[in-house]
């Protein structure tokens, strides 16, 4: 069993930045972020895998978002810049011992996970 913790959400204005953090009661995994909005299902935002070489991002993320992970710290941390409206959700944390995909199925340990509201 893996257990996830999530922070580092809140409000922001657009444009803005913030840092989300996730740790983990055991490490190497892959580990990624979602999010979800009300009455939608939940988004792939970004993947890294157990070491760190390789990251995986969504479209929507990719060159605004930059995830990296600490294993000392048994530590990823997601850093949102130009924070859009449309980026304002529920933030997942999720983990697997596999590769760092996209899909919500290939993850089997998730967070509670964090509020990131984005106003105008």
């Amino acid at each position: 069993q893996v257990r996830l913790v999530e922070s580092g959400g809140g409000l922001v204005q657009a444009g803005g930045s913030l840092r989300l953090s996730c740790t983990a009661s055991r490490l190497p995994y892959a580990m990624a972020w979602f999010r979800q909005t009300p009455g939608r299902d939940r988004e792939f935002v970004a993947a890294i895998s157990g070491s760190g070489s390789t990251t995986n991002y969504a479209d929507s993320a990719k060159g605004r978002f930059t995830l990296s992970r600490d294993n000392t710290k048994n530590s990823v941390y997601l850093q949102m810049n130009n924070l859009k409206l449309e980026d304002t959700a529920v933030y997942f944390c999720a983990a697997n011992m596999g590769l760092p995909g996209q899909l919500e199925s290939q993850y089997i340990y998730w967070g509670q996970g964090t509020q990131v509201t984005v106003s105008s």
